[in-house]
Protein backbone atom coordinates (compact mmCIF):
# COMPACT_ATOMS: atom_id res chain seq x y z
CA UNK A 1 0.00 0.00 0.00
CA UNK A 2 1.45 3.44 -1.14
CA UNK A 3 1.57 6.67 1.25
CA UNK A 4 -1.22 8.17 -0.66
CA UNK A 5 -3.73 5.43 0.06
CA UNK A 6 -2.71 4.95 3.88
CA UNK A 7 -6.30 4.08 5.12
CA UNK A 8 -4.97 4.94 8.79
CA UNK A 9 -4.46 8.04 8.07
CA UNK A 10 -0.47 8.08 9.52
CA UNK A 11 2.00 10.48 8.36
CA UNK A 12 4.27 8.22 6.49
CA UNK A 13 8.01 8.72 7.77
CA UNK A 14 10.23 11.20 5.97
CA UNK A 15 7.07 12.98 5.15
CA UNK A 16 6.15 16.63 6.19
CA UNK A 17 3.02 17.21 8.38
CA UNK A 18 0.79 19.29 6.56
CA UNK A 19 1.72 21.55 9.87
CA UNK A 20 5.49 21.71 9.07
CA UNK A 21 5.13 21.76 5.34
CA UNK A 22 2.71 24.98 5.94
CA UNK A 23 5.54 26.30 8.59
CA UNK A 24 8.41 25.64 6.29
CA UNK A 25 6.53 27.25 3.50
CA UNK A 26 7.76 30.57 4.74
CA UNK A 27 11.63 29.72 4.21
CA UNK A 28 10.48 28.02 0.75
CA UNK A 29 9.13 31.16 -0.40
CA UNK A 30 12.06 33.49 0.75
CA UNK A 31 14.44 31.11 -1.47
CA UNK A 32 12.68 31.20 -4.09
CA UNK A 33 12.90 35.12 -3.85
CA UNK A 34 16.22 35.28 -2.87
CA UNK A 35 17.22 32.91 -6.22
CA UNK A 36 14.83 34.89 -9.15
CA UNK A 37 16.42 37.99 -7.54
CA UNK A 38 19.64 36.59 -8.14
CA UNK A 39 19.27 35.59 -11.49
CA UNK A 40 17.92 38.57 -12.72
CA UNK A 41 20.62 40.46 -10.65
CA UNK A 42 23.21 38.42 -13.08
CA UNK A 43 21.32 38.31 -16.35
CA UNK A 44 20.92 42.22 -16.23
CA UNK A 45 24.68 42.70 -15.14
CA UNK A 46 25.61 40.44 -18.15
CA UNK A 47 23.05 41.93 -20.66
CA UNK A 48 24.49 45.48 -19.59
CA UNK A 49 27.94 44.39 -20.22
CA UNK A 50 26.94 42.50 -23.33
CA UNK A 51 25.93 45.71 -24.94
CA UNK A 52 28.94 47.74 -24.01
CA UNK A 53 30.85 45.07 -25.35
CA UNK A 54 29.03 44.15 -28.58
CA UNK A 55 27.75 47.55 -29.83
CA UNK A 56 28.78 50.54 -26.74
CA UNK A 57 32.75 49.80 -27.49
CA UNK A 58 32.85 49.38 -31.30
CA UNK A 59 30.40 52.28 -31.77
CA UNK A 60 32.85 54.17 -29.88
CA UNK A 61 36.40 53.16 -31.27
CA UNK A 62 34.48 53.55 -35.30
CA UNK A 63 34.36 49.29 -35.56
CA UNK A 64 31.58 48.74 -37.77
CA UNK A 65 31.98 45.29 -38.48
CA UNK A 66 31.88 43.56 -35.09
CA UNK A 67 31.83 39.49 -36.99
CA UNK A 68 35.66 39.26 -37.93
CA UNK A 69 38.52 40.54 -35.66
CA UNK A 70 36.40 41.98 -33.25
CA UNK A 71 34.78 38.48 -32.20
CA UNK A 72 38.15 36.91 -32.07
CA UNK A 73 39.34 39.68 -30.00
CA UNK A 74 36.77 39.62 -26.96
CA UNK A 75 36.80 36.03 -26.74
CA UNK A 76 40.11 34.93 -26.72
CA UNK A 77 40.25 38.67 -24.14
CA UNK A 78 37.44 36.76 -22.26
CA UNK A 79 39.24 33.30 -22.18
CA UNK A 80 42.34 35.45 -20.32
CA UNK A 81 40.55 37.06 -18.20
CA UNK A 82 38.48 33.88 -17.17
CA UNK A 83 41.47 31.93 -16.87
CA UNK A 84 42.90 34.52 -14.57
CA UNK A 85 40.43 34.42 -12.13
CA UNK A 86 40.28 30.91 -12.28
CA UNK A 87 43.65 30.34 -11.52
CA UNK A 88 43.67 33.67 -8.67
CA UNK A 89 40.80 34.09 -7.20
CA UNK A 90 39.93 32.51 -3.52
CA UNK A 91 37.93 28.94 -4.59
CA UNK A 92 38.93 28.94 -8.36
CA UNK A 93 35.80 30.41 -9.28
CA UNK A 94 34.57 26.61 -8.37
CA UNK A 95 34.77 23.25 -9.44
CA UNK A 96 35.65 22.16 -12.76
CA UNK A 97 32.02 22.68 -14.72
CA UNK A 98 32.59 19.30 -16.91
CA UNK A 99 32.41 17.38 -13.45
CA UNK A 100 29.09 18.62 -12.26
CA UNK A 101 24.94 18.16 -12.73
CA UNK A 102 22.51 20.85 -12.51
CA UNK A 103 21.43 19.95 -8.57
CA UNK A 104 25.54 19.37 -6.58
CA UNK A 105 26.61 19.72 -2.91
CA UNK A 106 26.42 23.70 -1.99
CA UNK A 107 30.02 25.87 -2.18
CA UNK A 108 31.79 27.98 0.40
CA UNK A 109 30.47 31.72 0.34
CA UNK A 110 34.25 32.71 -0.36
CA UNK A 111 33.97 31.13 -3.93
CA UNK A 112 30.86 32.87 -5.31
CA UNK A 113 32.29 36.11 -6.21
CA UNK A 114 35.04 34.45 -8.62
CA UNK A 115 31.56 32.14 -10.28
CA UNK A 116 29.73 35.32 -10.44
CA UNK A 117 32.62 37.01 -12.26
CA UNK A 118 33.26 34.35 -14.48
CA UNK A 119 29.68 33.66 -15.58
CA UNK A 120 28.96 37.21 -16.07
CA UNK A 121 31.86 37.64 -18.55
CA UNK A 122 31.26 34.53 -20.14
CA UNK A 123 27.89 35.23 -21.10
CA UNK A 124 28.73 38.91 -22.12
CA UNK A 125 31.77 37.52 -24.28
CA UNK A 126 29.73 35.12 -26.38
CA UNK A 127 30.65 32.04 -24.53
CA UNK A 128 28.61 29.03 -25.71
CA UNK A 129 27.39 28.38 -22.29
CA UNK A 130 24.30 28.86 -19.96
CA UNK A 131 23.69 30.03 -16.61
CA UNK A 132 21.88 27.47 -15.42
CA UNK A 133 24.43 25.46 -13.87
CA UNK A 134 26.32 28.66 -12.15
CA UNK A 135 22.81 30.19 -11.06
CA UNK A 136 21.90 27.19 -8.90
CA UNK A 137 25.75 26.69 -7.57
CA UNK A 138 25.44 30.16 -6.61
CA UNK A 139 21.79 30.39 -4.96
CA UNK A 140 22.13 27.18 -3.39
CA UNK A 141 25.54 28.61 -1.65
CA UNK A 142 23.65 31.41 -0.81
CA UNK A 143 20.39 30.71 0.27
CA UNK A 144 21.96 27.54 2.88
CA UNK A 145 23.88 30.09 4.48
CA UNK A 146 21.12 32.20 5.08
CA UNK A 147 18.78 29.65 6.26
CA UNK A 148 21.47 28.03 8.11
CA UNK A 149 21.52 31.18 10.11
CA UNK A 150 17.38 32.11 10.09
CA UNK A 151 15.91 28.74 10.64
CA UNK A 152 18.73 26.21 11.51
CA UNK A 153 16.77 23.00 11.75
CA UNK A 154 15.56 22.76 8.57
CA UNK A 155 17.55 19.77 6.92
CA UNK A 156 20.52 20.93 4.22
CA UNK A 157 19.39 18.25 1.61
CA UNK A 158 15.65 20.05 1.65
CA UNK A 159 17.36 23.95 1.43
CA UNK A 160 19.77 22.69 -1.39
CA UNK A 161 16.54 21.21 -2.98
CA UNK A 162 14.66 23.79 -2.28
CA UNK A 163 17.04 26.43 -4.09
CA UNK A 164 17.63 24.35 -7.14
CA UNK A 165 13.65 24.23 -7.67
CA UNK A 166 13.47 27.96 -7.28
CA UNK A 167 16.30 28.62 -9.85
CA UNK A 168 14.95 26.29 -12.19
CA UNK A 169 11.67 27.55 -12.06
CA UNK A 170 13.19 31.09 -12.13
CA UNK A 171 15.10 29.95 -15.27
CA UNK A 172 11.92 28.10 -17.08
CA UNK A 173 9.30 30.94 -15.70
CA UNK A 174 7.87 27.39 -14.90
CA UNK A 175 7.39 25.48 -11.70
CA UNK A 176 6.56 22.48 -14.28
CA UNK A 177 10.58 22.23 -15.10
CA UNK A 178 11.33 22.10 -11.29
CA UNK A 179 8.90 19.51 -10.65
CA UNK A 180 10.21 17.45 -13.69
CA UNK A 181 13.85 17.53 -12.91
CA UNK A 182 13.56 17.18 -9.26
CA UNK A 183 11.09 14.03 -9.63
CA UNK A 184 13.85 12.01 -10.30
CA UNK A 185 16.18 13.25 -7.61
CA UNK A 186 13.41 13.22 -5.36
CA UNK A 187 12.49 9.85 -5.98
CA UNK A 188 16.18 8.34 -4.55
CA UNK A 189 15.78 10.11 -1.42
CA UNK A 190 15.29 7.70 1.47
CA UNK A 191 12.30 7.76 3.79
CA UNK A 192 8.36 7.41 2.82
CA UNK A 193 5.74 9.63 1.86
CA UNK A 194 4.41 10.26 -1.58
CA UNK A 195 6.34 12.20 -3.85
CA UNK A 196 4.20 15.51 -3.90
CA UNK A 197 5.29 15.46 0.01
CA UNK A 198 8.56 15.35 -0.90
CA UNK A 199 8.09 17.65 -3.75
CA UNK A 200 5.92 20.09 -1.80
CA UNK A 201 8.24 22.52 -0.53
CA UNK A 202 10.55 22.75 -3.59
CA UNK A 203 7.66 23.46 -5.71
CA UNK A 204 6.44 26.41 -3.32
CA UNK A 205 10.17 27.79 -4.39
CA UNK A 206 9.60 27.25 -7.91
CA UNK A 207 6.07 29.20 -7.87
CA UNK A 208 7.69 31.88 -6.19
CA UNK A 209 10.95 31.66 -8.45
CA UNK A 210 8.66 31.89 -11.45
CA UNK A 211 6.58 34.15 -10.47
CA UNK A 212 8.56 37.10 -9.98
CA UNK A 213 10.10 36.38 -13.28
CA UNK A 214 6.71 36.29 -14.87
CA UNK A 215 6.36 39.86 -13.14
CA UNK A 216 9.61 41.02 -14.53
CA UNK A 217 8.85 39.94 -18.05
CA UNK A 218 11.30 37.26 -18.26
CA UNK A 219 11.67 34.70 -19.79
CA UNK A 220 10.36 33.35 -22.83
CA UNK A 221 12.26 30.21 -24.18
CA UNK A 222 9.61 29.89 -27.55
CA UNK A 223 10.85 30.00 -31.24
CA UNK A 224 7.56 31.50 -33.70
CA UNK A 225 6.84 28.56 -35.82
CA UNK A 226 3.66 27.00 -36.90
CA UNK A 227 1.65 24.91 -34.66
CA UNK A 228 1.62 21.35 -35.42
CA UNK A 229 -2.24 20.88 -35.65
CA UNK A 230 -4.05 17.34 -35.61
CA UNK A 231 -1.01 14.51 -35.98
CA UNK A 232 -1.00 11.85 -38.29
CA UNK A 233 1.22 8.95 -38.43
CA UNK A 234 3.94 9.57 -40.51
CA UNK A 235 4.88 12.15 -37.99
CA UNK A 236 5.82 10.13 -35.62
CA UNK A 237 8.14 7.97 -38.49
CA UNK A 238 9.51 11.31 -39.18
CA UNK A 239 9.94 12.86 -35.10
CA UNK A 240 11.38 9.26 -34.05
CA UNK A 241 13.69 9.91 -37.01
CA UNK A 242 15.04 13.55 -36.46
CA UNK A 243 15.24 12.66 -32.49
CA UNK A 244 17.69 10.08 -33.86
CA UNK A 245 19.66 12.12 -36.01
CA UNK A 246 20.09 14.58 -32.73
CA UNK A 247 20.95 11.51 -30.69
CA UNK A 248 23.50 10.10 -32.97
CA UNK A 249 25.20 14.26 -33.14
CA UNK A 250 25.04 14.78 -29.68
CA UNK A 251 26.72 10.94 -29.06
CA UNK A 252 29.32 12.41 -31.17
CA UNK A 253 29.80 15.30 -28.33
CA UNK A 254 29.89 12.88 -25.89
CA UNK A 255 32.86 10.83 -26.92
CA UNK A 256 34.88 13.71 -27.85
CA UNK A 257 33.90 15.46 -24.31
CA UNK A 258 36.56 13.38 -22.05
CA UNK A 259 39.08 13.52 -24.93
CA UNK A 260 38.75 17.38 -25.17
CA UNK A 261 38.86 17.56 -21.56
CA UNK A 262 41.84 15.51 -20.80
CA UNK A 263 43.16 17.67 -23.76
CA UNK A 264 42.79 21.21 -22.03
CA UNK A 265 43.54 20.19 -19.13
CA UNK A 266 47.12 18.91 -19.57
CA UNK A 267 48.38 22.10 -18.12
CA UNK A 268 47.19 22.96 -14.13
CA UNK A 269 47.47 26.55 -15.08
CA UNK A 270 44.09 27.28 -16.45
CA UNK A 271 44.92 30.84 -18.01
CA UNK A 272 46.72 29.43 -21.33
CA UNK A 273 44.05 26.56 -21.96
CA UNK A 274 41.24 29.32 -21.56
CA UNK A 275 42.83 31.49 -24.05
CA UNK A 276 43.31 29.14 -26.22
CA UNK A 277 39.90 28.08 -25.78
CA UNK A 278 38.60 31.65 -25.94
CA UNK A 279 40.69 32.12 -29.31
CA UNK A 280 38.86 28.97 -30.91
CA UNK A 281 35.66 29.77 -29.90
CA UNK A 282 36.25 33.42 -31.91
CA UNK A 283 37.41 31.32 -34.82
CA UNK A 284 34.20 29.51 -34.74
CA UNK A 285 31.90 32.48 -33.95
CA UNK A 286 33.60 34.13 -37.46
CA UNK A 287 32.73 31.19 -38.92
CA UNK A 288 29.12 30.08 -37.64
CA UNK A 289 28.14 33.91 -37.17
CA UNK A 290 26.69 35.79 -34.36
CA UNK A 291 23.70 33.12 -33.97
CA UNK A 292 26.81 30.39 -32.85
CA UNK A 293 27.56 32.67 -29.79
CA UNK A 294 26.07 32.91 -26.49
CA UNK A 295 23.99 30.67 -24.79
CA UNK A 296 21.64 30.70 -27.95
CA UNK A 297 18.24 31.01 -26.83
CA UNK A 298 17.71 34.36 -28.82
CA UNK A 299 20.07 33.19 -30.96
CA UNK A 300 17.67 30.23 -31.79
CA UNK A 301 14.52 32.52 -32.51
CA UNK A 302 17.05 34.25 -34.43
CA UNK A 303 17.33 31.42 -36.52
CA UNK A 304 14.41 30.17 -36.74
CA UNK A 305 12.86 33.54 -37.79
CA UNK A 306 15.84 33.56 -40.94
CA UNK A 307 16.13 29.78 -41.83
CA UNK A 308 14.20 30.31 -44.98
CA UNK A 309 17.09 32.51 -45.97
CA UNK A 310 19.70 29.96 -45.69
CA UNK A 311 20.41 26.61 -47.59
CA UNK A 312 20.79 23.25 -45.74
CA UNK A 313 24.75 23.23 -46.00
CA UNK A 314 24.47 26.98 -44.25
CA UNK A 315 22.24 25.77 -41.62
CA UNK A 316 23.99 22.06 -41.28
CA UNK A 317 26.99 24.75 -40.59
CA UNK A 318 25.64 26.11 -38.27
CA UNK A 319 24.84 23.01 -36.35
CA UNK A 320 27.90 21.72 -36.60
CA UNK A 321 29.85 24.98 -35.56
CA UNK A 322 27.70 24.96 -32.23
CA UNK A 323 28.43 21.74 -31.42
CA UNK A 324 31.87 22.68 -31.13
CA UNK A 325 31.60 25.64 -29.68
CA UNK A 326 29.62 24.20 -26.68
CA UNK A 327 32.14 20.93 -26.29
CA UNK A 328 35.29 23.59 -26.44
CA UNK A 329 33.68 26.06 -23.60
CA UNK A 330 32.31 23.10 -21.58
CA UNK A 331 35.68 21.52 -21.22
CA UNK A 332 38.15 24.20 -21.08
CA UNK A 333 36.82 25.07 -18.18
CA UNK A 334 34.27 28.50 -18.71
CA UNK A 335 31.63 28.63 -16.20
CA UNK A 336 28.12 27.79 -17.33
CA UNK A 337 25.25 24.79 -18.20
CA UNK A 338 25.10 22.76 -21.15
CA UNK A 339 21.25 22.78 -21.47
CA UNK A 340 20.78 26.00 -23.33
CA UNK A 341 23.11 25.62 -25.78
CA UNK A 342 21.69 21.93 -26.72
CA UNK A 343 18.39 23.10 -27.26
CA UNK A 344 19.71 25.50 -29.88
CA UNK A 345 21.76 22.38 -31.59
CA UNK A 346 18.17 20.76 -31.01
CA UNK A 347 16.33 23.58 -32.73
CA UNK A 348 19.19 23.94 -35.90
CA UNK A 349 18.84 19.81 -36.38
CA UNK A 350 14.83 20.50 -36.33
CA UNK A 351 15.58 23.24 -39.05
CA UNK A 352 17.63 21.00 -41.11
CA UNK A 353 15.52 18.42 -41.48
CA UNK A 354 12.15 20.61 -42.41
CA UNK A 355 14.62 22.42 -44.64
CA UNK A 356 15.68 18.66 -46.58
CA UNK A 357 12.44 17.39 -45.95
CA UNK A 358 9.27 20.29 -46.20
CA UNK A 359 7.10 17.49 -45.33
CA UNK A 360 8.16 17.16 -41.86
CA UNK A 361 6.11 20.06 -39.93
CA UNK A 362 8.73 22.36 -38.71
CA UNK A 363 7.14 22.27 -34.86
CA UNK A 364 7.37 18.64 -34.78
CA UNK A 365 11.07 18.96 -36.35
CA UNK A 366 12.66 21.24 -34.04
CA UNK A 367 10.75 19.94 -31.13
CA UNK A 368 12.06 16.08 -31.79
CA UNK A 369 15.83 17.99 -32.49
CA UNK A 370 15.63 19.25 -29.14
CA UNK A 371 14.33 16.31 -27.52
CA UNK A 372 16.91 14.39 -28.72
CA UNK A 373 19.50 17.06 -27.86
CA UNK A 374 18.76 17.47 -24.44
CA UNK A 375 17.99 13.69 -23.94
CA UNK A 376 21.83 13.30 -24.52
CA UNK A 377 22.77 16.14 -22.27
CA UNK A 378 20.64 16.13 -19.45
CA UNK A 379 19.90 11.96 -19.55
CA UNK A 380 16.58 13.27 -18.04
CA UNK A 381 13.14 12.39 -20.13
CA UNK A 382 10.85 14.78 -18.43
CA UNK A 383 13.16 18.35 -18.95
CA UNK A 384 13.55 17.11 -22.45
CA UNK A 385 10.36 16.85 -22.83
CA UNK A 386 9.62 19.87 -21.26
CA UNK A 387 12.08 21.68 -23.21
CA UNK A 388 10.88 20.28 -26.44
CA UNK A 389 7.54 21.54 -25.71
CA UNK A 390 8.21 24.99 -23.92
CA UNK A 391 10.97 25.67 -27.14
CA UNK A 392 7.89 25.44 -30.06
CA UNK A 393 5.32 26.27 -27.60
CA UNK A 394 2.65 23.83 -29.05
CA UNK A 395 1.16 21.15 -27.17
CA UNK A 396 -0.38 19.44 -29.91
CA UNK A 397 3.16 17.76 -30.30
CA UNK A 398 3.24 16.61 -26.63
CA UNK A 399 1.52 13.21 -27.17
CA UNK A 400 4.01 12.33 -30.22
CA UNK A 401 6.88 13.31 -28.16
CA UNK A 402 5.85 11.36 -25.27
CA UNK A 403 5.85 7.93 -28.17
CA UNK A 404 8.93 9.12 -29.33
CA UNK A 405 10.66 9.90 -26.13
CA UNK A 406 10.64 6.23 -25.57
CA UNK A 407 13.03 4.92 -28.86
CA UNK A 408 15.12 8.21 -27.80
CA UNK A 409 15.82 6.47 -24.45
CA UNK A 410 17.15 3.22 -25.53
CA UNK A 411 19.36 4.69 -27.85
CA UNK A 412 20.99 7.01 -24.66
CA UNK A 413 20.65 5.03 -21.65
CA UNK A 414 23.62 2.67 -21.82
CA UNK A 415 25.80 5.35 -23.31
CA UNK A 416 28.65 7.67 -21.43
CA UNK A 417 27.39 10.93 -19.80
CA UNK A 418 28.72 14.56 -21.46
CA UNK A 419 30.09 14.77 -17.59
CA UNK A 420 33.55 13.94 -16.22
CA UNK A 421 33.00 11.97 -13.39
CA UNK A 422 29.49 10.49 -11.78
CA UNK A 423 26.17 11.63 -13.96
CA UNK A 424 24.30 10.34 -10.62
CA UNK A 425 22.62 13.51 -9.89
CA UNK A 426 23.00 13.79 -6.10
CA UNK A 427 20.09 13.50 -3.82
CA UNK A 428 21.99 13.96 -0.20
CA UNK A 429 24.92 16.89 -0.93
CA UNK A 430 26.81 17.06 2.36
CA UNK A 431 27.97 19.86 3.97
CA UNK A 432 30.07 22.87 1.40
CA UNK A 433 32.57 22.47 -0.40
CA UNK A 434 35.47 24.35 -1.67
CA UNK A 435 36.89 22.81 -5.07
CA UNK A 436 40.72 21.49 -5.29
CA UNK A 437 43.85 24.38 -6.66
Amino acid sequence: MTASTDTHGEQPAGAPSPRTALLLSIPAILIGLVTAVVLIALTVLADWLQTLVWQGLPGLLGVGDTTGWWTMGVLTLTGLIVGLIVWLAPGHAGPDPATTGLVAPPLAIGVLPALAAVLVIGEAGGVSLGPENPVIAINTALTVAITAKLWPRVPLQLVVLMSAAGTIGALFGTPVGAALVLTGIVGMTSGGGALWDKLFLPLVSAGTGSLVMAIAGRPNLSVDVPALGAPELIDLVSGVAVAAVAVLLGLLGVYLFPLLHRLFHLLRNPVLPLTIAGALLGVLGVLGGPDTLFKGLTQMKDLTANAAELSVGQLVAVTLIKLAALLIAATAGFRGGRVFPAAFIGVAVGLVAHAVFAGIPASLAIASGVLGMVLVVTRDGWLSLFMAVTVVADITVLPLLCIIVLPIWLMVTRQPPMLIGSSTPTAAPAGPSTPPH
